[in-house]
């Protein structure tokens, strides 16, 4: 409980630093250019770096210690946003400048990811795992919630160098947080044990190298070959998740799921900034409470449904998950159904006229969203031998955060030559088809874990 307490609790300060960061970023960008390819750069600036970095991350994640992986990224991470800060503060900022950081933060959590689903296992429980994940979920939706309406707070009274700095500030005592947990002992020794087999490997691996490009005594041809070795055992060791996971129905079912569905529906969702801005300027809705009038209102009432959406889902999990989905086909089930509901609302997004029937739609996306977040984790986690998580994890970060720009790159030119809502449509109902292929795999045997 405490080792779980912690980890969550320094997450969620780094996630909320990191998200009241990136819609801030997010807005300034959609605010001064209103393009589509502007859209579609910082899409690729901001998650290819993650997909190409997880190929070396998952394995990372297996090979070495987690929770320095967890750490060491968020430190790199605040890091770069204090020179962003420091160059809006001087007026050097400029969108080449801003595409670079993009472009460190997703290659930092390329890393980041996979160690993190990686170390739940090691400090939870494997009975407990949904459950931990959906509060996860859960935590992850607040921070949602309370990143975009803090950041509409703080774009309208501070400068945007002063809010790149609560990024900074809250991965100092996320980093603090995981810093505490103490790994129990058992994980410790096989993490060793492993560690022992790697570098035995490694050096039986270099020596080859060595001999096979004739090294001189001095070493040189030996070090210039190390880099070469080690990219080898990368690509070596994605190619053996790959072979793993496809050839487990469910493991295939969960990685293919996510990432079609990221190509299909999460690409077009990138662009609700740009729908928002284009079909309701000009349309005021009066809650009672709140009146949406301005532009950055309405681009945090967009995030805001999102994220209440998904953490009622992620507490609808939390509640009535570890009851109702027990057996990996019951999460499969969730996962199928979960992924519908997303296809659905998309293309209810792309029809709506009314700015309130579009925020209710809005809310029920990111209801569909975590209804199968939270069993695609933990099926990757509870189905996965304990030396392939790290890969696996790896693997569905890979091909999840590549299908997104690769989705971004068809919809993004599209939404600039024809009307947006059509991007949606089309893009939700690419989405059905997929939900089916998971259904269809979750029926299907699976191999007992080793």
């Amino acid at each position: 409980m405490q080792r779980a307490a912690l980890l969550l609790t320094g997450q969620a300060f780094s996630l909320l630093g990191s998200s009241v960061v990136q819609f801030a970023i997010w807005w300034w960008i959609v605010l001064q250019t209103r393009t589509g390819s502007a859209m579609l750069l910082a899409t690729l600036f901001g998650v290819l770096p993650q997909s190409l970095v997880s190929i070396f991350g998952g394995p990372m994640a297996d090979r070495y210690n987690r929770k320095a992986l967890i750490i060491l990224p968020d430190l790199i991470i605040a890091g770069v946003t204090v020179l962003l800060s420091v160059s809006f503060a001087l007026n050097w900022a400029s969108l080449s400048l801003i595409f670079v950081v993009l472009l460190i933060r997703s290659a930092g959590g390329g890393i980041q990811q996979p160690a993190v689903q990686s170390f739940i296992p090691d400090v939870v429980p494997e009975s407990k795992l949904l459950r931990v994940n959906a509060i996860f979920g859960v935590i992850d939706s607040a921070n949602r919630i309370a990143a975009p309406a803090l950041a509409a707070v703080l774009v309208n009274l501070v400068p945007l160098w002063a809010i790149l700095l609560v990024d900074v500030t809250t991965a100092v005592i996320g980093v603090s947080f995981v810093a505490l947990i103490r790994v129990p002992r058992a994980v410790v020794r096989n993490t060793a044990a492993q560690d022992s087999v790697v570098q035995s490997n490694t050096v039986q691996n270099d020596a080859v190298e060595a001999r096979g490009s004739g090294a001189t005594a001095g070493g040189t041809d030996s070090a210039a070959a190390r880099p070469i070795a080690i990219l080898r055992r990368t690509f070596a060791d994605l190619k053996t998740g790959l072979a793993y996971a496809m050839h487990h129905p469910h493991l295939k079912g969960v990685i293919l799921g996510d990432a079609l569905t990221c190509l299909m529906s999460v690409a077009p969702m990138n662009l609700t900034l740009l729908l928002m801005t284009r079909e309701y300027e000009g349309i005021n809705l009066n809650l009672g409470f709140i009146n949406l009038t301005t532009a950055s209102d309405k681009l945090a009432a967009n995030e805001l449904g999102l994220s209440v959406g998904m953490l009622l889902g992620g507490a609808l999990m939390s509640a009535i998950g570890p009851k109702l989905l027990n057996r990996s086909v019951a999460q499969m089930y969730a996962v199928a159904l979960g992924i519908a509901m997303v296809g659905i609302t998309v293309i209810g997004l792309g029809v709506s006229r009314n700015l309130l029937v579009y925020l209710i739609i809005d809310v029920l996306n990111g209801v569909a969203s975590a209804v199968c977040v939270g069993p695609m984790r933990t099926v990757m986690q509870s189905e996965s031998d304990e030396s392939m998580v790290g890969r696996v994890f790896g693997l569905d970060t890979m091909l999840s955060t590549l299908g997104m720009p690769l989705g971004m790159l068809i919809f993004a030119p599209l939404a600039d030559v024809i009307p947006i809502a059509w991007v949606f449509v089309a893009g939700g109902l690419l989405t059905l088809p997929v939900a089916w292929y998971v259904l269809m795999l979750s029926r299907r045997d699976v191999p007992q874990r080793a």
